[in-house]
């Protein structure tokens, strides 16, 4: 088997992959059935996008189709950005104006499609043209990607507890890949301009090698962490906000040298009901339901937490549930249990956030921590 056929039974193995996991996450009865939408669509742009490395040059006696596989590429990204957004944000919904986003790719059909669309120019000249566009494209698309992500984690740290860490480093993992991908395949078509056939012929193979990877990536994280994500509510302000808002309202400075009486008997209140209730141990704990417990407005419990005790709420319950995790490996009557019963009893659902937590704060491991108080 030659390099150029090995190259078409690798296009046409992840394009398989890519439209299975497709069909599968179109027909999925989940909570993220819009997110999954996207993100099916993204994966049969990729596809349309890959079949390239297999239907090349028999496409080329049809233009018009051939016009559509390249223009397919300027959805991926627009799609791409509408996956994390939708994914990151339970409260996201497809608005008319997200049609704007099609616009690159209507402009290369017409253009392609339109002989005359560009008056003395070549088509080659239009086709480097569309393909800076594709690459500022690129570049800011993802660059939204990480705005979403950076907005998700801080307003995930201020109302929820457990996942947002391993959320957002799957989420990040998924965005360097990308970029190292694309990468890879500018260099692939800086070699297509090259006479040298055979650098070009091993940058397609490391290009499909690279996507039967990231494509079986997306398959076992499917398949093994189906509830791995959970969504927050993008309308929630952050503390910062509340913040400025509340010293908008306020019309007289407050005194610095004196804490506010009402605020430290606020503070008691809600360490003593910590304390007494152990809520924290509910693994799904959110501010929300929290505020519901005490009686407060959720504004409120998030300002105290977060501007006046100088938390997230995040750090907040994971320190109750570190405390308690100590106890329980100090008393003997639970020497026999392991680490891991532990950790699952006090609310983590992650080893690896659990031990972070837990060096934080004791400064030894679990397990060190244990035979020291044995």
């Amino acid at each position: 088997m030659n390099e150029l056929s090995l190259i078409q039974m690798l296009g046409k193995l992840v394009v398989m992959i890519s439209l299975l996991l497709a069909f599968f996450l179109f027909t999925v009865k989940s909570h993220h059935r819009l997110a999954n939408r996207f993100f099916a669509s993204f994966l049969v742009l990729t596809a349309v996008d890959l079949s390239g490395f297999f239907i090349y040059p028999s496409i080329l006696a049809f233009p018009v189709l051939e016009t559509f596989r390249l223009s397919a590429a300027f959805l991926q990204m627009p799609v791409y950005w509408l996956y994390f957004s939708a994914f990151c944000f339970t409260d996201f919904k497809l608005r008319p104006q997200h049609a704007l986003h099609a616009l690159p790719f209507l402009l290369f059909n017409i253009v392609f499609s339109l002989p005359l669309a560009l008056p003395g120019s070549e088509p080659a000249h239009a086709r480097v043209l569309f393909q800076i566009i594709g690459e500022l494209q690129f570049v800011s698309y993802i660059a939204a990607c990480f705005l979403v992500l950076k907005k998700y984690k801080a307003i995930y740290r201020e109302n929820y507890t457990n996942a947002a860490l391993s959320i957002h480093k799957w989420l990040f993992q998924i965005l360097l890949l990308s970029c190292i991908a694309h990468s890879i395949v500018v260099i692939k078509n800086f070699f297509g301009y090259h006479d040298n056939m055979s650098l070009y012929l091993s940058a397609n193979m490391l290009v499909a090698l690279i996507a039967l990877g990231v494509m079986c990536w997306f398959m076992l994280s499917a398949l093994y962490q189906p509830d791995l994500f959970r969504g927050v509510d993008s309308q929630l302000a952050l503390t910062k906000e509340n913040s400025i808002e509340q010293k908008n309202k306020t019309k007289a400075p407050t005194t610095t040298n004196e804490a506010d009486p009402q605020v430290q008997s606020q503070i008691a209140f809600l360490q003593q009901y910590m304390r007494e209730s152990e809520i924290f141990l509910d693994a799904s704990l959110s501010i929300q339901q929290l505020a519901e417990k005490l009686g407060m407005p959720v504004k409120d419990l998030s300002m105290l937490i977060n501007h006046e005790m100088g938390q997230h709420f995040f750090d907040f319950i994971n320190e109750y549930r570190i405390q308690k995790a100590m106890e329980f490996l100090r008393d003997p009557t639970r020497s026999e249990q392991s680490v891991l019963e532990i950790l699952y009893e006090v609310g983590f659902n992650s080893k690896s956030s659990f031990n972070t937590w837990f060096k934080k704060i004791s400064h030894l491991t679990p397990t060190e921590y244990r035979k020291k108080h044995s």
